[in-house]
């Protein structure tokens, strides 16, 4: 798969380097457009439409980060674009959704480099005269400045002259390229700088002084608009990229789960004569099963209801038997010790408290945890050895994992025990199986989230292959699903 954001980054960082467009003669060079812009500034202050600036430092050696086009010029934002600050509402009133004629954007409303109209609000008519001076206009990019640091983007035309909140600033310019504007402030280059800033409080705001700081390299304008055009494209074709990816990513994610599917049903592999059949490793189940149950190492349950014709889902191989899950495992529920804050320990004495988030993204296995609990706590939890299957039964219910670890378990997972009835892989498919997740699905229930309980485990209907078979079909399975990777 192509890391398309990744990709998008790097054009960004080549392209305001200049690295991707030619230098051309025609253009002139930068320092004749900073001219123009300081011409115009002052200007625009002779005529007192806008204030004079503080001088802004000198920007150093240290804080050139990178060559750049003998025609371009390292400046600071303030030197060639004017920073103005957005306005909240007054205290203790509310945006409305009707209609006043005034709309207000929010950083909710900033996304993609533009403004989703869709969700825009409205000032009401009383308190727009307060807040009248604070906007932003169709010529202008804006950049949040809390919360979200560090968007930007453009305004549409249809919202021009909109109010801007005070959770961004806008930037107001000429003899500028308002894309190239955007991608440079998009870049790593200024992200970077943004960041550095931000950290160093614990409720960040981009002040804008700061923004009025930042470093960028300037080329000529007719370069600002290639190097515009240039990303853009890339941006259009990785547009499409990720388009096809996320498709071949969701038909791939059907195509394992059928062919999982398909080897669960005994379409992959070939019955040999001398697997034997599965019900003698039933008879071999029950055995063991009443072993544990004269040891006392597991309770005696209650008989599960034979399965019917009608219940019958699929056909399957001869020698294989359809069964109720619990004659062939063990189940049993964890246990939450509570306040489970009061049982968490740093000791390294402490037992390894297995969670959900301790499985990595695409897991089969736990190899390890993030927390330990106190001795104590497992009492009032299930212990857990490395082999053990755990269920997810509430939340994000019906998968299956692996412990690689020993440890306990709290009142969300279900524990399965294997009964020597099944090789490790094929219980890990078979339970990873749409055909298994459609069972979970039906026999899920809850107030208000829907969850598994060992019951509805134990009658789920399972085709049981000879033990040879079941690890030639997780063999199988490996195989394909390795070639799809």
């Amino acid at each position: 798969m192509i890391d398309t954001e990744a990709l998008r980054k790097k054009v960004i960082d080549l392209a305001i380097r200049g690295k991707l467009t030619e230098q051309l003669p025609s253009d002139g060079d930068a320092e004749t457009l900073y001219a123009q812009i300081q011409e115009e500034k002052a200007k625009l202050v002779k005529e007192g439409k806008i204030k004079k600036d503080k001088p802004l430092p000198e920007i150093t050696e240290d804080e050139i980060p990178f060559e750049i086009p003998k025609n371009w010029k390292w400046v600071r934002i303030g030197e060639i674009a004017r920073v103005y600050g957005g306005k909240r509402i007054p205290a203790g009133r509310s945006l409305t959704l009707e209609d006043t004629g005034y709309k207000y954007i929010r950083v909710s409303d900033m996304k993609n480099r533009t403004i989703i109209t869709e969700t825009l609000q409205f000032v009401p008519k009383d308190i727009y005269p307060s807040i009248s001076r604070y906007i932003i206009n169709k010529e202008d990019v804006y950049i949040t400045v809390a919360g979200t640091i560090g968007k930007v983007g453009k305004i549409p035309e249809e919202i021009d002259g909109a109010n801007l909140t005070e959770n961004a600033d806008r930037l107001v310019f000429n003899f500028l390229s308002q894309d190239w504007l955007i991608w440079c402030l998009s870049s790593l280059l200024i992200q970077k700088q943004i960041e550095q800033l931000t950290t160093q409080v614990a409720q960040p705001k981009l002040a804008i002084k700061r923004i009025q700081e930042f470093a960028l390299p300037l080329p000529p304008i007719d370069e600002q608009n290639r190097i515009a055009k240039v990303i853009d494209k890339v941006y259009k074709q990785t547009d499409i990229i990720d388009e096809l990816q996320s498709k071949y990513s969701n038909d791939l994610a059907v195509l394992k789960s059928k062919i999982i599917d398909a080897g669960i049903q005994g379409k992959l592999t070939e019955q040999l004569l001398e697997d034997g059949d599965a019900e003698t490793l039933y008879v071999q189940i029950q055995e063991e099963k009443a072993r544990l149950i004269q040891e006392g190492k597991i309770k005696k349950e209650k008989p599960l209801p034979d399965i019917s014709v009608d219940e019958i889902p699929f056909e399957i191989p001869k020698n294989w038997k359809w069964v109720r899950f619990g004659v062939t495992t063990f189940i049993e529920r964890g246990g939450s010790p509570r306040p489970i804050k009061s049982y968490i320990t740093d000791s390294e004495d402490g037992i390894n408290w297995i969670k959900i988030g301790d499985v990595e993204k695409g897991g089969k296995y736990i190899y390890s945890t993030k927390e330990k609990i106190i001795p104590e706590g497992e009492k009032k939890s299930r212990h857990v050895y490395p082999g053990d299957f755990l269920l997810t039964n509430s939340m994000s219910f019906g998968r299956p994992y692996i412990s690689k670890v020993e440890g306990c378990i709290h009142d969300g997972w279900l524990l399965i025990r294997d009964l020597n009835g099944f090789s490790a892989d094929y219980l890990y498919y078979l339970l990873s199986s749409r055909y298994m997740y459609g069972q979970f699905c039906n026999k899920a229930s809850g107030a208000t989230v829907d969850n598994l309980n060992i019951d509805k485990v134990n009658t789920a209907m399972i085709p049981l292959p000879p033990l040879n078979e079941q690890k030639r079909i997780a063999s199988k399975i490996e195989a394909i699903l390795e070639y799809l990777q």
